[in-house]
């Protein structure tokens, strides 16, 4: 009886040890370029290989919840493997008209009621935790997200020192190995190079009722989450911020029964795979309004950048009728499908409902719609939550849509404003651009109406928004989603030269930079920055600047290098469109028109001028004939750019 029992109790000990022992799993790409190597033991981590490559070492994840801790100690109850391969018709198509959703899936349930799910697409890895608690609501009070390099990578991030911000920053460009603990954080997207040569995009998507997430320093060349509190009390500090007053001890208090963001990790061995891959929106829930035939993304003449300058006219220009008539006209010459009427349109900022008595709003409006142009009205985040009736009105008005702008922030509460403005908008069928805004993370699937977020050193910092920063926005803040730069200065500068000014404001970068972001950037309201007095003196431009649609059927990047340069192609329809921008170094870039269908076809460019490296102003009109064999060779000087139509 002794032995047996004592043989009984081996057995227990070696099941027991069994169970405790680190369990694995691995899962591959549909090519096999990419494999996550999940451990589960004393917590959940994970390795991510670029074929023998490894570019992600010993990863861990947790989530901390009120009463325990999630990926402490795991258990698994089914782990399960499976495929996802579907196109999707994009409702707004910005970049493509079909998306193909394509990845190998390990779903991990948990014992206690969650799970994990891990995804690893050709382009990427992700993965997101699943909460199935009892419970109808629950306090996450952190959740850890933390990375570690094999090596030192340079890394490119935007730092900030608070989690009040207009994610406006410039590129920091440093080490892992050197970023300290004690340095500023980081808001998504950043961008990773490895030293095996691959580019890492980091961002999250699927984001709702949840905080956005922030990196900061291990200070042991990795990178670690942090999130702003849920705020509990706030008061109105002017017409367009709070002051946070008290805030919760948690990140989120949310459903039990819920997918979180997914952690999302682009990654590209070549540069142009940044740009030409959709994964936060396969990451993201579909399409939540239904019919979307109304929304129409288009092209945006913009007062406030220019400062409501007009010249060569027999009215006083400015805030006031004849002026925005004028405009409207600009618009509808060139086909520019909107207007946006930016601060000073309303009697008061806090006031949505009284429009400026020198404008006459309602007979604008009219007279828009007389011309095929309809307006767009800017809005404080705050006025717009306090007023949230506008959109019935606007909609009654005749407003296409809504501009709204400084929400600054992105704890739970601004995120679930996002989304409340969105679905509000949505049912009025009103589209939203959303400025002083955090990056696309989802919302914009979920609702095409929103068209586009700013939230970057864009157009409107003057003097400060350079090329050499710019450079770095295709492949990481518009490589996420859609991008309001506002771009399109034709009084056009060398940034030695820029002395920009609301009475004369320019614009860095050469008169074909200018006209090459319509095509490089994307967005779903592109708009044109300057004063139409300079568009109209520069027909052939504003021609070319007009006829660039802001939706598209295929996107292809014909060559690009993170931080020096990018040439891409969008067709619309039967025409090509081809756009390229450089840093503040001049070079050539030989391209191939393989792409191109059979036959003979019409290329019309616009090239950097022999001078523009000194008078940025300075370009150079062509007409050619290509073919699909044709290969093209780019010229720009520092700061330049070239664009073309292929018909």
């Amino acid at each position: 009886m002794k032995k047996f029992l004592g043989f009984l109790f081996s057995m227990l000990l070696l099941c027991s040890v069994a169970i405790a022992a680190p369990k694995s799993y691995t899962l591959s790409s549909p090519d096999a370029s990419l494999r996550i190597e999940v451990k589960l033991a004393d917590g959940i981590s994970y390795s991510v290989y670029s074929g023998e490559n490894l570019i992600l070492k010993d990863c861990s994840l947790s989530l901390q919840l009120a009463d325990e801790t999630l990926g402490i100690a795991p258990k698994v109850k089914k782990a399960k493997t499976s495929t996802i391969d579907e196109t999707v018709k994009r409702e707004v198509a910005i970049k493509n008209a079909e998306v193909r959703n394509h990845c190998n899936v390990l779903s991990l349930t948990m014992v206690g009621d969650y799970g994990v799910e891990f995804r690893a697409y050709n382009e990427g890895v992700a993965y997101r935790f699943i909460l199935n608690k009892k419970s109808e609501q629950v306090e996450v009070m952190n959740e850890e997200f933390k990375i570690n390099f094999p090596d030192s990578y340079n890394a490119h991030i935007s730092k900030t020192r608070g989690f009040y911000t207009s994610y406006e920053n410039r590129y920091s460009h440093l080490k892992t190995a050197e970023y300290r603990a004690d340095d500023e954080m980081t808001y998504f997207p950043i961008l990773l190079e490895a030293t095996t040569g691959e580019k890492i995009l980091i961002s999250e998507a699927n984001l709702m009722d949840y905080p956005a997430m922030f990196l900061r320093s291990t200070g042991q060349n990795g990178m670690v989450s942090t999130f702003p509190k849920c705020p509990l009390e706030a008061e109105d500090n002017g017409d367009r911020s709070q002051r946070i007053l008290k805030e919760a001890d948690y990140i989120a208090k949310t459903s039990g029964t819920r997918t979180l963001p997914w952690r999302m990790f682009v990654i590209a061995k070549e540069d142009k795979g940044l740009i030409e891959q959709e994964m936060v929106f396969n990451l993201s829930d579909p399409n939540e309004i239904g019919d979307s035939s109304w929304i129409r993304p288009g092209k945006v003449a913009w007062d406030w950048w220019n400062h409501w300058q007009i010249w060569g006219v027999d009215f006083r220009a400015g805030i006031n009728f004849e002026s925005y008539k004028y405009i409207i006209d600009f618009a509808s010459k060139y086909g520019i499908e909107y207007i946006i009427m930016d601060e000073g349109w309303a009697r008061n900022t806090r006031d949505p409902f009284n429009s400026n008595p020198d404008i006459n709003l309602p007979e604008l409006i009219k007279y828009g719609k007389s011309k095929n142009v309809d307006i767009i009205l800017w809005l404080t985040w705050l006025t717009t939550e306090k007023n949230f009736s506008l959109f019935e009105k606007f909609a009654e008005w005749g407003i296409a849509g809504v501009k709204v702008d400084f929400m600054d922030r992105s704890d739970q509460w601004m995120v679930n404003f996002y989304e409340r403005v969105a679905k509000e908008a949505a049912k009025h069928k009103l589209m939203v651009d959303f400025h002083g805004s955090f990056k696309p993370a989802g919302l914009e699937r979920r609702y095409p109406n929103v068209i586009s977020y700013e939230g970057v050193l864009g157009l409107e910092q003057g003097g400060n928004c350079k090329p050499e920063n710019s450079i770095y926005l295709p492949f990481m803040r518009n490589a996420v989603g859609p991008m309001d730069f506002t771009p399109g200065s034709m009084f056009s500068a060398q940034p030695n030269d820029n002395r920009s000014t609301f009475s004369n404001a320019m614009g860095t970068g050469t008169r074909a930079y200018q006209m090459a972001l319509y095509v490089v950037f994307e967005s779903g309201v592109q708009m044109l920055a300057d004063t139409p007095t300079r568009y109209l003196q520069e027909h052939e431009c504003t021609e070319y600047i007009a006829s660039v649609p802001t939706i598209w059927d295929e996107t292809k990047v014909l060559s690009a290098k993170v931080g020096e340069h990018i040439v891409v192609a969008r067709r619309s329809g039967e025409k090509w469109f081809v756009g390229a921008i450089t840093n503040q170094h001049g070079r050539e870039v030989k391209v191939n028109l393989d792409f191109l269908k059979d036959g003979k076809h019409k290329l019309t460019s616009f090239e950097d001028g022999i001078n523009a490296d000194r008078q940025a102003m300075d370009y150079k009109k062509r007409t050619s004939e290509v073919d699909s064999q044709s290969s093209i060779t780019i010229k720009m000087v520092r700061n330049g750019g070239w664009c073309g139509v292929i018909e």
